[in-house]
């Protein structure tokens, strides 16, 4: 079996789950005793220092990794075209984190149609500066394609799966076969609903699919009412009681 991650966008710890985390240190500090990852989601709307990265860092234990979020400059504005500059400033800032970056995360906007040429120029961009794990979540359609899917091979870059889903394909993995990287963002309501019991047992068996043939990250999005936090503990619980089989 391969590294299984399990977190939540961001380390918050809402008062309903304080009980499960030890009392001192930061929020940060106590969110890495019960998780070994996390996904920074606030460094899609602002840059955060090389220094700052470097604190986070610091902060946890030696085999927990944090996901990072590319800006919306990249992602959403310039649209994968033109971004040299503003990659480079990233891959400066996130590079405080050192060994403990796990994975660079491209969320694309629900309009961003595939185009062959602007994305195999970014891809190649990135992997001239960049040589650690990737992983994208588009959402639109046309991303999933065999095309779409070759050129992400090629580029040894993930496709996230998600929840909720634009399609069947969505749901599962694609792209490199070395990261599965699962993205929950609540369903019905994006972001605050809470998943089930019998939601959870499907993620669990899902994620003990995965692991089988790929390094996994599962990643609860559903943070607006705390519900993140206790699905992440659900699942990891489950899992190691291997409810799920």
């Amino acid at each position: 079996m391969l590294t299984l991650r399990i977190g939540t966008a961001g380390w918050s710890i809402p008062k309903q789950h304080a009980a499960a985390f030890p009392a001192g240190g930061s929020h940060l500090e106590r969110y890495a005793q019960r998780f070994n990852a996390v996904e920074i989601n606030t460094s899609f709307y602002r840059p955060h220092r090389t220094t700052t990265y470097q604190r986070w860092a610091a902060s946890v234990p030696a085999d927990f990794r944090f996901a990072v979020k590319a800006p919306r400059e990249i992602t959403h504005e310039r649209r994968l075209i033109d971004a040299n500059d503003a990659l480079d400033a990233f891959l400066a800032q996130t590079g405080g984190l050192g060994s403990k970056l796990g994975v660079l995360l491209f969320q694309l906007p629900p309009n961003f149609a595939f185009d062959a040429a602007s994305a195999l120029a970014f891809f190649t961009m990135l992997r001239e500066r960049h040589d650690g794990s990737v992983v994208c979540e588009p959402r639109h359609p046309t991303w999933f394609t065999a095309q779409a899917e070759d050129l992400f091979g090629g580029f040894r870059v993930s496709r996230v799966a998600a929840d909720p889903t634009i399609m069947p394909a969505a749901a599962e993995p694609g792209g490199h076969d070395e990261i599965a990287y699962f993205r929950l963002h609540g369903a019905p309501r994006v972001y605050y609903s809470d998943y089930s019991e019998n939601q959870i047992i499907h993620h669990a068996r899902q994620v003990a699919g995965a692991q089988a043939q790929a390094s996994v990250w599962c990643i609860y999005d559903n943070t607006a009412l705390g519900a993140a936090t206790g699905n992440a503990l659900a699942l990891a619980a489950m899992l190691k009681s291997q409810h799920c089989k």
